[in-house]
């Protein structure tokens, strides 16, 4: 790849953070980030360098992209989606393989990571407060109508 498309690719990185917040743009980060981190890496490091370029990349597009509390397993999902992918696509397709790989792996990585940590999230959420049956039965009851100084000493007639 030449350098104009190495430098392409890095601003549409860098631009997604503009955009931050999504499942669509973790995965679209996981891609473009999988894809350069592998350019990159290939030139440094051969095969291998483009493996870790690509898991690299797809770490960091795919957190970028990513909702604010689930930016880990975004990074986690990016990072081993791209570096499987880099991998699996050297072995079927070459170079040009590899890269096409790390861009769905990273895509795909980040993207389910995103969504994965969503749903921690609101099954976490879920178990809080009052909205938990076992709380009420272990007498966390609630306080009843509000009456304020009528409250406890009032008799029925």
């Amino acid at each position: 790849m030449k350098f104009s498309s190495i430098l392409l690719l890095s601003f549409s990185l860098v631009s997604g953070a503009a955009m931050a917040g999504g499942t669509t743009e973790a995965g679209v980060g996981g891609a473009l980030g999988g894809v350069l981190g592998s350019v990159v890496g290939q030139q440094i490091g051969g095969n291998t360098g483009s493996a870790i370029g690509a898991a690299l990349g797809g770490a960091g597009g795919s957190a970028v992209g990513a909702d604010k509390r689930s930016r880990g397993e975004a990074a986690i999902g990016g990072a081993l989606g791209a570096a499987g992918g880099n991998v699996v696509g050297r072995s079927v397709g070459g170079n040009t393989g590899s890269l096409v790989g790390a861009a769905a792996g990273g895509g795909a990585g980040g993207a389910l990571g995103n969504y994965m940590g969503n749903k921690s999230d609101n099954d976490d959420r879920r178990y809080r407060g009052r909205d938990n049956r076992r709380y009420d039965r272990d007498d966390h009851r609630g306080r009843g109508h509000a009456y304020g100084h009528r409250k406890h000493h009032h008799r029925h007639r």
